[in-house]
């Protein structure tokens, strides 16, 4: 019956039938178009290769030129003329292509890293490798660090000459991250794979792939990144820009506003998202008020927030209470999927900590197919009243679930599997963690402060982002603007401001998508009355995969014109 009713999941629960108009001439033009991208894109990022790929600015150029020329002929397809499917198709594709040539247009890769995202830990695995082939590949891509880290630092020598760089105060001690990778033993972060090898490989194929392994990473690794250290020791922090604003950045008015469709897939100005923050933030202000008031406290909202903050009943006294609490909120969160949401993967994660090389700069989670990472690091600022909230949205039904379910959905073509928007993904997170009220997570006010707390955090967003990068704002004053708002501990807000000032529009696309998916869910509630279905509401967001919010809208219009029903084909 369970693998009946997935079947039906990956035939049936496609956004549009695919029918007859399916074979139009424009649906041909625009399967060969992105099908031919999505081929040369993986050939030329070196996807899931044995290399890494070109980053020098001849080859970003080329990748330029190829992409306005796909930007073309997308342009001169008849839309009108494309089947429904193919129409989201072409939404999608446009919308990911225009964001990959904006980012080559205003040299982003002059700046290849912020304050939590770093090319020189990206490719470190988390585990060891499924086969001796793997192990083959992953060797060979070792060996390509050195011509690799090359290529990064030329770019960044490059933005440092014409101005553009992350801002220093944003970045400053991330340096630390790459130290674990220049001890030349089994303890550097790349040879973990091979402490985990499986049974299945030979034990003399195991021995000489460790060998090889520590001899790579003491003459060609532990080289690169010890150059790599004394650059940005050296030369590049000391010489990065002090002004915190993308707008002033070379042509940065322009590049804040590419940042802001890139990450929300949306049409709006820095002015109307400041706005727009300021009212959530008022907003959620009242609730967070009545919570407060239910908790028993009589105080003001600063010594509530002063209390949340230094009283130990709210902290984890080990890791392992914090990663516990973390696994029973997400198998609650199990226990009531079904009645949240009708189709459900049999795909499922675990819950690791952040690991140690990372996890001082790191964000308090993260989620992932296999696993959802939790912060332990630091546990005096890791305050237990929000881990509900942050569980919901990093793993179940959050970005774990998603990703599982993106597994198993209906067949789209390659490259809506490998395309991802900010605004879907971290809107449907965002919206987990309202909907952990519905589901019955929240079992204390503080924890349902926690998750107002949360929700607050992603609207100061909108004020401290725009603030910062539009009106000028000083990293004091975003930091001032965050700890008078959300009861985030000081390490969490310092960490948080930061990544905003380095990673410009990339926090904005939270909120806007929550509130979006909160409107829909609000619209179709009031349009359909007792035929409303949450579980097909949730499905028809989650079968669309991740696509631009404007995608999303125009899907979730004919939910409610199809009388909260989802589109069935018989097998």
């Amino acid at each position: 019956m369970r693998c009946s009713r997935l079947l039906s999941f990956l035939l049936t629960l496609l956004v549009a039938t695919r029918g007859a108009d399916a074979q139009s001439p424009a649906d041909a033009r625009l399967r060969a178009l992105y099908t031919s991208e999505w081929e040369w894109r993986g050939r030329e990022l070196a996807r899931n290769a044995d290399t890494f790929p070109r980053v020098d600015a001849a080859s970003q150029s080329a990748r330029l030129e190829y992409w306005n020329r796909v930007i073309a002929a997308l342009d001169s397809i008849p839309v009108g003329e494309l089947s429904p499917e193919e129409r989201i198709n072409y939404q999608v594709f446009r919308t990911s292509i225009v964001a990959l040539a904006n980012d080559v247009r205003f040299k982003t890769y002059e700046a290849p890293f912020n304050s939590d995202t770093f090319f020189w830990t990206d490719f470190t695995p988390r585990q060891g490798l499924a086969r001796l082939e793997d192990y083959r590949r992953y060797l060979t891509r070792l060996r390509d660090v050195p011509r690799y880290f090359g290529e990064q630092v030329t770019n960044m020598r490059a933005g440092l000459a014409r101005g553009y760089t992350v801002p220093r105060v944003g970045v400053q001690g991330r340096d630390a991250t790459i130290v674990p990778y220049t001890r030349a033993d089994t303890t550097n972060p790349l040879y973990l794979p091979f402490t985990q090898m499986p049974a299945t490989i030979a034990a003399a194929d195991r021995d000489a792939l460790r060998t090889e392994a520590r001899t790579i990473i003491r003459e060609s690794i532990v080289p690169a990144y010890r150059t790599l250290l004394t650059f940005l020791r050296q030369e590049y922090l000391p010489k990065a820009r002090t002004a915190l604003a993308a707008t002033t950045l070379p042509d940065g008015e322009a590049f804040y506003q590419s940042q802001i469709e890139k990450f929300t897939t949306l049409s709006l100005t820095a002015a109307e998202i400041h706005e727009q923050g300021k009212a959530e933030v008022a907003r959620i202000r009242a609730e967070m008020e009545a919570v407060k008031t239910k908790a028993g406290f009589t105080g003001s909202m600063a010594a509530f927030f002063r209390f949340l903050r230094t009283d130990p009943q709210f902290y984890a006294r080990t890791p392992r209470d914090l990663l516990a609490y973390s696994a029973y909120v997400s198998k609650k969160a199990d226990y009531k999927l079904k009645e949240f949401i009708g189709y459900l993967p049999r795909h499922r994660h675990g819950i690791i900590p952040v690991p140690d090389a990372i996890a001082p700069i790191y964000t308090g989670g993260r989620g992932g197919l296999d696993a959802c990472m939790m912060n332990t690091y630091n546990l005096k600022a890791r305050t237990m009243y929000t881990i509900a909230a942050l569980t919901l949205h990093e793993c179940t039904p959050g970005h774990s679930f998603q990703a599982a379910l993106a597994l198993e959905g209906p067949p789209r073509p390659a490259f809506r599997n490998g395309t991802g928007f900010s605004g879907y993904g971290e809107g449907w997170g965002l919206y987990t963690e309202w909907l952990g009220t519905l589901m019955g997570i929240y079992e204390t006010p503080y924890e349902d402060f926690g998750r107002l707390t949360y929700e607050m955090w992603r609207a100061c967003r909108l004020v401290i982002d725009t603030g910062i990068h539009k009106y000028g704002w000083t990293r004091a004053q975003a930091i001032a603007f965050l700890r008078d708002h959300a009861a985030l501990s000081e390490h969490e807000i310092t960490t948080e401001i930061d990544r905003y000032i380095s990673w410009p529009g990339q926090a904005l696309a939270y909120k806007l998508g929550e509130m979006q998916i909160r409107r829909h869910r609000r619209e179709a509630e009031t349009a359909l009355g007792a035929a409303f279905d949450q579980r097909a509401f949730h499905d028809a967001i989650l079968a669309l995969g991740s696509v631009p919010l404007p995608v999303l809208e125009e899907r979730m219009r004919k939910f409610i014109a199809d009388g909260g029903k989802n589109p069935t084909v018989v097998p």
